[in-house]
């Protein structure tokens, strides 16, 4: 079998690619290539990964701005080309998109070759380019269910849910701890903002640092995002916070170890990405959600709300964040055991920990009906 993936501009596009492209090499199940641009996160991120890598020009579609939309108008039909001569070269079975800009001139390619693409939707409302491209495909696989309403009519769409990092499935607490250098037997509150959406929740984790520095039973790791990482330091040492002096406070700009975080976890602030929250689900942890506002079709508050409505976290809007707000929440969720654990269990009930295997079963048998020609024959 020969998979074709394509996914970037930002890790939630790229690590539901990157998961499955390693689960086919890594079983044996036949060849990958990953389809991006070269200026997007994936260039930097795939080839590592010892997955073979090919780009292709693409552009992000800005409504409401003439000019980019005429730049991206040339890029697509420049992409779609590109693409067209590499679906030749490679000929797959299956083509995987799993979101960015990059992923229409992949799609549309594959659909005018007679290909069946595949489309992975992270979110829980769908961005404008799934919404589109969801016409020329042949299903569209789904993290959360309410998504399926907002495709178009007449999709075949299956609730795979988000394939994740092995890791998140495999780490266990104690080694967790040991890796991050954290007192298992502690309280662990991990606070996460993300690239783009640390600043508000950063100013306002002041508070809960101010509430919990040298708490004997309790460990504070935050991670600040590497833009105010700095900035954010200077604001703990103008409210007389050494983190190095408290010993239960660590501080860091960004977490190559986010799975370990999520296995030590006991309460987790974060924004509400879909390949966060499939991990969050995945290892059941409670939560207070912030949802980043500016993300497109506000579709992190869709992710957070879906959450929220089967009791699996707290929300927070942006707009209504404060400093007592999240500390009043954190203080809560701390201090009643049985409603922190109740929460923990509703996120898990929300988790598809099988989500890569339902969504290999999904390409497997779309390669099964592929056209002769592209079979290899």
């Amino acid at each position: 079998m020969r998979v074709l993936l394509a996914g970037g501009g930002t890790g939630g596009h790229i690590y539901p690619a990157l998961a499955i492209a390693r689960a086919i090499q890594e079983r044996g199940l036949g060849e990958v290539l990953y389809v991006g641009t070269r200026e997007g996160l994936e260039a930097r991120l795939v080839p590592p990964a010892g997955i073979p890598f090919a780009s292709i020009t693409a552009k992000k579609l800005s409504r409401g701005e003439k000019g980019q939309l005429v730049v991206a108008a040339a890029a697509l039909a420049v992409g779609l080309g590109q693409a067209w001569r590499l679906l030749g070269r490679f000929r797959p079975q299956v083509v995987v998109g799993t979101g960015g800009y990059v992923c229409a001139p992949v799609v549309l390619a594959a659909s005018l070759r007679g290909l069946p693409p595949l489309l992975h939707e992270q979110n829980a409302f769908p961005g404008l380019a799934n919404r589109l491209l969801a016409s020329y495909a042949s299903a569209v696989c789904t993290t959360f269910s309410e998504a399926a309403a907002r495709l178009p009519q007449g999709t075949r769409v299956y609730h795979t849910g988000l394939p994740v990092r092995e890791e998140v499935l495999t780490a266990t607490r104690e080694e967790a701890a040991a890796r991050l250098g954290l007192d298992p037997q502690k309280k662990i509150i991990l606070a996460v903002g993300g690239s783009l959406g640390a600043r508000r929740i950063n100013e306002a984790m002041l508070a809960v640092h101010r509430r919990y520095r040298g708490e004997e039973g309790v460990h504070l790791l935050h991670v600040t995002g590497e833009a105010g990482y700095a900035d954010y330091r200077e604001r703990l040492r103008a409210a007389g916070i050494e983190p190095a002096k408290n010993g239960n406070i660590t501080i860091v700009p960004y977490l190559h170890e986010l799975p370990q975080a999520l296995a030590v976890a006991d309460l987790v602030i974060a924004r509400a990405g879909a390949t966060f929250l499939a991990e969050l689900t995945a290892r059941g942890v409670a939560a207070i959600l912030v949802p980043y506002p500016y993300a497109a079709e506000n579709h992190q508050e869709y992710n957070a709300r879906a959450l929220w409505q089967a009791g699996a976290c707290e929300l927070i809007l942006d707009r209504d964040l404060t400093a007592p707000r999240l500390l009043a929440a954190v203080e809560a969720l701390l201090g009643d055991e049985d409603r922190r654990q109740e929460m923990a269990r509703r996120a898990k009930a929300l988790g598809r920990p099988d989500a890569l295997e339902k969504v290999l079963a999904v390409i497997d048998d779309l390669a099964a009906h592929v056209t002769p020609y592209f079979r290899g024959a």
